[in-house]
C-alpha cells in the first residue's frame, strides 16, 4: 500500500517540485487571505497582485518589481477595484433606507443639551486650574511638613501639580475647541 507524502515522514518524502511549490503558495495566500477576511474590517488597502510566474498575491505593502496589480479593496469594501478605478479617497456612503432620520427640532435639542453639558465641564475645567495654580504658587509652593525633610517629595509634588495645570490647560482647549464645533 502506498502512503501519501504528507503522511510520510519529512525524509522519506518526494522532492516538492516548482508545480508543488506555487500551489502551496497560492494555498498559503489564499488561507492568509482568508484568515484576514474573516478577522474583521481592517483600514488598510489590500491589494490583490499576480508575479511574473502568475501567483496571485494579496498584500498591503508595495509589490516586488514586475507584479501586476489586478484590483484592490479598502478596509471593509467586499469588492475588488481594478486597477483603473481612481484613488482611494474617501467615498460618501448613502444613508440606508430604513435609516431612522432626527428631525430638526429634536437635534437642536439634543444640540443645546450637548452646548450646556460642555459648558458645564468648561466651566469645571476651569475652577480646577485656578485650583491648581493657586497650590503651584508660581512654582514655590509652601513645603508641607513631611517635604520638609525630604527635599525629593516635594520636587516631586511640584512636578504632580505642574503635569496637573498641563493637563487642566489641555482639557480647557479641548473643551472650547469642541463647544466651537456645536451647531
Amino acid at each position: 500500500m502506498l502512503l501519501p507524502d504528507a503522511t510520510l515522514p519529512p525524509k522519506h518524502r518526494a522532492p516538492a517540485t516548482r508545480g508543488h511549490a506555487a500551489r502551496r503558495r497560492a494555498l498559503v495566500a489564499a488561507a492568509l487571505f482568508a484568515a484576514v477576511a474573516a478577522a474583521g474590517p481592517a483600514h488598510a488597502e489590500i491589494c490583490k497582485y499576480a508575479d511574473a510566474e502568475g501567483n496571485v498575491h494579496y498584500t498591503n505593502v508595495a509589490p516586488e518589481k514586475g507584479w501586476k496589480r489586478l484590483g484592490c479593496t479598502n478596509g471593509g469594501d467586499s469588492a475588488m477595484r481594478g486597477s483603473g478605478s481612481a484613488g482611494s479617497g474617501a467615498r460618501s456612503t448613502p444613508t440606508p433606507a430604513g435609516f431612522p432620520r432626527v428631525d430638526a427640532e429634536t437635534q437642536r435639542s439634543r444640540d443645546d443639551v450637548r452646548r450646556k453639558v460642555l459648558a458645564e465641564e468648561l466651566a469645571s475645567e476651569q475652577k480646577l486650574l485656578a485650583e491648581a495654580k493657586s497650590a503651584y504658587a508660581d512654582g514655590a509652593p509652601a513645603a508641607l511638613p513631611e517635604e520638609k525633610a525630604d527635599a525629593e517629595k516635594y520636587r516631586a509634588r511640584i512636578a504632580r501639580l505642574r503635569q496637573s495645570i498641563g493637563l487642566h490647560e489641555k482639557n480647557i482647549e479641548a473643551l472650547k475647541k469642541e463647544l466651537a464645533a456645536v451647531k
